[in-house]
Order: C-alpha cells, then structure tokens, then sequence
C-alpha cells in the first residue's frame, strides 16, 4: 500500500513530462501503470484494515478474558483495595482504549515509517533544491506534536480516574435508589454527579483544545510550505520548463510526509490514552492475590471441627483489630451460635473460616488441619457460608442453587428439591410456572428479601458442607418460617457443625456453645443457662431483648 502510495507521484511527473513533450501514447501507457497501481494498493489497504481489526479484536478479547480470570483469583481484600468500579473500568474502558490503540498501530505504525522516509528520499530525488523545504516542515511539525502532546498523558490518566468515580457513583446510586427516593436525595445525587462530571468535561474540553491547535498548525505549516516551495519553483521554470512534473511530484511527497506525521502525532495521543489504559490493566494482571492456596493436599471433604488458637485479626492498614487473641473448639455435628452487640466481631470471625480473609496472628485448623494447608478444592466442599445480604445473579433459580453444588440435579426429589425444602424456598417455587427454570432478574429483582434469603440458604445447604456458617441470614424471615428452617437443618443436617451468627439471642438459644463477642474479643463460651450465670456481657443482651420470653 506505501510503496503504491510512493510510486505514484514518479509516475505522475512522468506524464506531465509526456503531455509538455506531446507524447499522448506514453501518456496513455503510464496511466494504465497507474491505474494497476491504484488497484494493487487499495486491495493491500483492505488487507491490512481487515488484518488489523482481528488481531486488536483478538488482544482486547484476550486481555478482558485475563483480567476477569486474574479478578477471580483475589481475595476480598484485593478487590477492596482497587474497589469494584475501578475494576469495572479496567475490564472494559481501559480494555477497550488498548484494543483501539492496537488497531491503529497496525494500520498506521507499520506505514508511517516507510512513508515518512520513502517521502523524503523521493521528494529529494524529484526535486533537490528544495530539500531544505521538506527539512523545515519536518522540524516545525515535530515542535507542534512536542508541545501539544506531551501534556495529554496526565490529562488521560486524571479523566480515567473522574470516569471511575461516576462510574462509582452511579452505581452506589441505582443500587440505593430506594434510599436516595425514600430520603428525597435526588437534587443531592444530581449536584455530587454533576460536580464530577464538570471536571471531567474541562479535562475532555482541554484535549479538545489540544486537537484544535494540533490540526490549524498542521495546515498552517504545510500551506508556508507549499507557499514557499511554489515561490522558488516559479523562479526555476523560466529555465527548465520540465522541473513543473518535477514539483508536482514534489508536492505529493510533500503531502504525504505531512500525511505521515499528522498520522504520527493521532498515534501519539491514542497512546498516550493507550499507555495510560495499559499500566492500569498492568497493576490488575501483575498484584498478587493476598490469599494463596495449597495446591498439592488432598482435595477430600474435610471433618467438621474447627479450631481458633489466639487468632486476631485487622482489615488491610488498620490500626485497630477487628478480632483480639480469640480462641475456642467446636466438635463436628456441633450447632455453635454467635452474639454481641454491632461492631463486636462476629461476621469478621465466621469470614476468616472459609478463609475470605487471612488471620494476622494464631491459627485456625479445619478437621485437624491448619486452614492455611488446605487446598481450595477441599476447603470449598466442607464449608459454605450464607450471607445476611443474599445475593442472587440473573439466570435461574437452577443457576443460582448450582453455584453451591455445580453437578446438582433437580430429578426425582433429589438435591435441589431437598435444599429447597430445607431452606423453605420450596413453599414458593413450587408455585411458580419452569419450578427451578423460574426466571432470576437481576440482584433478584423479583423477589422478596424473605424469598432471597432462601434460595441463598438452600444454595448453602446443597453442597452438603461438613460446616454450614448462617451469618444472620434468617433475619427477613417471619417468625415461623425461622423456625422451621431450624427445624429442617436440626433435622436434615445431622453431624454438619452450624455457626450461626444472630442479633437475637431467641435464635441461638438451644445451641450447643454460644460464642459472646464484644469490642472483638471473646468475653463468653458456654450454653444460654451457663452464660446467664457467668457472662455479663451476654446478660445485658439477654436482659435487653427481654430474653426471659425465650426461656
């Protein structure tokens, strides 16, 4: 496509060489030559436009597989610290910034070179005198791109960074949308969206401004060019009527090492936003996950006893632990609850079980083992978590259970219709048109938070686990429905060791062991009737929720 591109302006001073000389055969001649040479160069410029878009498609495809795969690896700490609109952001803007960059590096970068100097050295060879002409367009144009674009790579990173925080923004917003209406915090919502957005648009503005100085400079130096090349020549012509072939030809060079550098400096501000695009996906690719499982153990269902030895516990640079020196045993098959007022601790303890987070100091063994041996395989068949925040993702009630057990049936009353029983999520579906195919919107949308927390119990439930954590997820619950998830894990579940996490001391009552928490230290151990006697701290919860009624 270049080497047509630069063939073309010898051909053309050689028609206007033929037509001064009257040479109309010759003239005709040369056009066919160039009409092949057009032909040649536009199939070359399809080809390399239609190589250049699979392979940038193939790269974006592949980064965004790469960064999703390396997102799944992180713990919960990972994400926290990059927070999830930034990694949105990642996964798609940055991405879709380096699939463009790469487009248009093999379009472009593979051309501008052979242009600019095939310019050069042609442009020269047709019209010598004028080499200081090319030389000067050059240098001026280069002086515009140094000035324009240098400042454009901070500009993009800081416009990343506004994106990420309306990105943030926006979805705090649509996911609290009930708050922001109950509390009517609209005009509030709009002025923190609006002052955002107005200093990303001065930022957009400013590189707007970059390219309308960029483009007028561009054509104001050409056309001096042009000007002064057009000068010089008109002087040469009295005495070699010839050079006029010589200086059109010129011209086009002229033009198209022009073409060349204005090419060179888009390619400049695609990589600036490009390079900047890169290093963000870079942070994602290379930050090691804080978590590290074993690879190489046994990847058997584990025993159900679990074991603190003075585990303490802080989330990433805090100060402050969440969790002091807390030390207890439970026995397989055990049901073991866990109180204390707001703050004290009690989900950050049941997350460190399934090994969301990693305990700073002591030790947590699992079925004898030390929870930091165990591969991931293992650990994820024994133990499942239901959180207080059910979370459904769009899809199908099916979908949604298979996240606990991926192989689990629905056929002849087997697995998914036990855990829907158990959970009491199979009062409902059982009404519903496709049972366990019922539609799932999305963040499930079209539940109730009651029905939510079900279907999240029975996907805890399906697996099977030799633990089972409830972390309060029976608090949408109505009071009989409460009861007769209890009864159905009394019953169903024998020998699965239960934590429970409640704010109600009526819904760890029969427990075997009642864990008391509080400023994240364990202050009491015991069944209801031996901390009523010895724990004060669970006494003023007990006397608080007039906890005599549940005797």
């Amino acid at each position: 496509m270049v080497g047509s591109q630069l063939w073309q302006p010898r051909l053309l001073a050689q028609v206007m060489d033929s037509i001064i000389m009257d040479d109309m055969g010759e003239v005709y001649s040369i056009g066919i030559r160039l009409i092949l040479i057009a032909v040649i160069g536009l199939i070359a410029g399809v080809l390399n436009t239609l190589t250049a878009a699979h392979v940038a498609n193939g790269v974006g495809a592949d980064l965004r597989e790469r960064v999703f795969e390396k997102i799944q690896t992180f713990s919960l700490s990972n994400v926290e610290k990059f927070t999830t609109g930034n990694l949105v952001i990642r996964q798609t803007r940055d991405v879709e910034a380096v699939q463009g960059l790469t487009m248009m590096m093999l379009q472009a970068l593979a051309n501008i070179p052979f242009m600019f100097v095939g310019g050069i050295i042609f442009g020269m060879a047709a019209l010598p005198q004028l080499w200081w002409v090319m030389l000067l367009l050059i240098i001026l144009v280069l002086i515009v791109n140094a000035l324009v674009m240098m400042p454009l790579g901070k500009k993009f990173e800081t416009i990343m960074k506004l994106v990420e925080k309306l990105n943030g923004l926006t979805k705090n917003n649509l996911l609290g949308i009930k708050v922001v209406k109950s509390f009517v915090q609209e005009e509030e919502e709009v002025k923190r969206f609006v002052d955002i957005s107005d200093v990303l648009t001065k930022y957009n503005i400013s590189v707007g401004r970059a390219f309308a100085v960029m483009i007028p400079s561009y054509i104001i130096i050409v056309n001096m060019a042009i000007l002064v090349s057009i000068y010089l020549v008109g002087n040469m012509v009295a005495d070699d009527p010839t050079v006029i072939g010589a200086f059109a030809s010129f011209m086009v060079y002229l033009g198209l090492i022009m073409g060349a550098i204005i090419m060179g400096g888009f390619l400049l501000v695609m990589a600036s936003q490009g390079f900047v695009s890169i290093k963000r996906i870079k942070e994602v690719l290379e930050t090691e996950p804080d978590l590290v499982f074993n690879e190489e153990g046994s990847t058997e269902k584990l025993e159900g006893s679990v074991e603190f030895r003075d585990v303490s516990f802080k989330y990433g640079e805090e100060e402050d632990h969440s969790l002091h020196q807390v030390s207890f045993v439970a026995e397989p098959g055990e049901v073991v609850g866990i109180v204390g007022t707001t703050g004290s601790g009690k989900s950050t303890l049941v997350s460190l079980i399934p090994r969301l987070f990693d305990a700073n100091e002591g030790e947590i063994r699992i079925g004898g083992q030390n929870l930091k041996e165990i591969t991931k395989e293992a650990l994820r068949k024994s133990v499942s978590i239901v959180l207080q925040r059910p979370v459904l993702f769009s899809g199908t009630i099916e979908d949604n259970l298979r996240h606990g057990k991926v192989d689990a049936t629905e056929e002849e009353m087997e697995e998914m219709e036990r855990a829907a029983k158990i959970s009491q999520a199979y009062e409902f579906i059982s009404g519903m048109v496709g049972l366990y195919g019922a539609e799932v919107e999305e963040r499930g949308a079209n539940y109730s938070g009651g029905q939510k927390q079900r279907l999240s119990l029975a996907r805890g439930i399906i697996g099977d686990p030799s633990i089972l954590i409830l972390d309060d997820s029976t608090s949408a619950l109505d009071a009989r429905s409460e009861e007769l998830v209890k009864q159905g894990i009394n019953k169903e579940l024998k020998g699965v060791t239960t934590f429970i996490v409640a704010q109600k001391i009526s819904s760890v009552v029969h427990a075997d062991k009642i864990l008391v928490l509080s400023d994240g230290k364990l202050v009491g151990n015991g069944t209801h009737k031996e901390l009523r006697e010895t724990c004060s701290a669970y006494i003023e919860i007990y006397e608080t929720q007039k906890g005599k009624e549940v005797d």
